[in-house]
């Protein structure tokens, strides 16, 4: 008796598979790094990527079921297979693009699962390709049989795949009978994970086109029709409003500003009042002279050579405080905010006010 209970063509199979394990191992290897390379460069986000070479005993049980309709080891087309998967269903179109310029498709044995469209089958609606290496690609002499070895490539959504093991766990497949109030249940979640997959791509289109609009607002100066948010506040930042100041105040001491992110200055900005880029702008416009006058009279008895980029908004914030009355509890307030809450930002918020309270602005009062 042959193992595994193999007739003789099988059993053959099999010992060409254990013939073959290291050029799988190796092509596994080469797929996945040309694979991760060109995601890598093409900037898409993964949710993961993964391969893995057919087991022995589950190659003995394909063999057990179907085994005479392959002629040769390379009519197996999934020994080695790889997975990406992506998190929105445009990048699995994406990714298909790009193994199709790495790999040569055996279109007539891949598949794409989504266009099936059967009640139930979102798990299912991955897309298959059977693929080979082009020597072109990489080509080894001492294996050229690399180029000869098919591989199943699947690409979906993380949605698809977790919903595909959920019904592997359940052991649910399509072909078996089961009570209708199932199929019912099953086919209910299918579309709803379905419409959750489409939105998170719609979702993710209108976002990028938010910003695009957003940005163009900030290019033509149109500060009054943008609210303050994180996209938008990121966007105005890039046009550097505050260089000028930090450049003044950096010249004081000659230092060098290290930058810094003003991602902590945002919730304040937006505490004290400040709803559109515009009123960011006028913040600035109206407070930079005073604010500057504040540094000079911080710096200019000091030989302080570094400074963080973030000087210019910070000595912004401080006037617009102490002149709207804020006095030392609003300048606390506001480290508390940049820095957390800290005993040190009462004392901060002491020496700021003796220092200011010495300046015009605070005498104009």
């Amino acid at each position: 008796m042959t193992e595994y209970g193999l007739d003789i063509h099988c059993t053959m199979l099999l010992e060409d598979y254990r013939d073959l394990i290291p050029k799988y191992r190796l092509l596994q290897q080469v797929v996945m790094e040309k694979l991760g390379e060109l995601v890598k460069k093409s900037g898409i986000e993964l949710n993961s990527m993964e391969s893995r070479i057919k087991t022995e005993k589950s190659l003995a049980g394909k063999l057990q079921r179907k085994g005479s309709k392959y002629h040769s080891i390379y009519n197996i087309t999934d020994i080695i297979g790889a997975r990406i998967i992506t998190f929105y269903n445009e990048d699995v179109d994406r990714i298909a693009s790009m193994a199709e310029t790495l790999f040569d498709i055996d279109w007539s044995n891949s598949i794409d699962k989504r266009k099936m469209h059967q009640y139930d089958s979102f798990g299912y609606n991955s897309l298959h390709y059977i693929c080979k290496l082009p020597k072109t690609l990489y080509y080894n002499e001492k294996f050229p049989e690399l180029n000869d070895i098919p591989f199943e490539l699947q690409m979906r959504t993380a949605l698809q795949h977790v919903w595909s093991a959920i019904q592997h766990d359940i052991g649910y497949k399509n072909d078996i009978e089961i009570p209708i109030e199932y199929h019912r249940n099953l086919s209910r979640l299918a579309g709803m994970l379905e419409l959750a997959d489409n939105e998170f791509s719609r979702i993710r289109t209108d976002i990028s086109d938010y910003r695009r609009r957003i940005e163009s607002l900030v290019k033509d100066g149109k500060l009054e029709e943008i609210p303050l948010d994180g996209d938008t506040f990121r966007s105005y930042m890039d046009m550097q409003p505050f260089d000028k100041l930090n450049k003044q105040i950096a010249a004081i001491t000659q230092a060098e500003l290290l930058p810094a992110t003003p991602m902590s200055y945002l919730h304040l900005l937006r505490e004290m009042g400040m709803n559109t880029l515009g009123d960011i702008e006028r913040l600035i416009k109206e407070n930079s002279d005073d604010a500057y006058q504040l540094a000079l009279f911080q710096l200019g008895a000091t030989d302080i050579d570094i400074l963080s980029s973030n000087i210019g908004i910070q000595n912004i914030c401080i006037v617009y405080i102490l002149k709207n009355d804020g006095g030392k509890l609003g300048l606390r307030w506001m480290f508390d905010i940049i820095n957390g809450a800290s005993e040190h930002n009462n004392d901060m918020a002491q020496i700021i006010l003796e220092q200011a309270s010495k300046l015009s602005f605070m005498n104009k009062q």
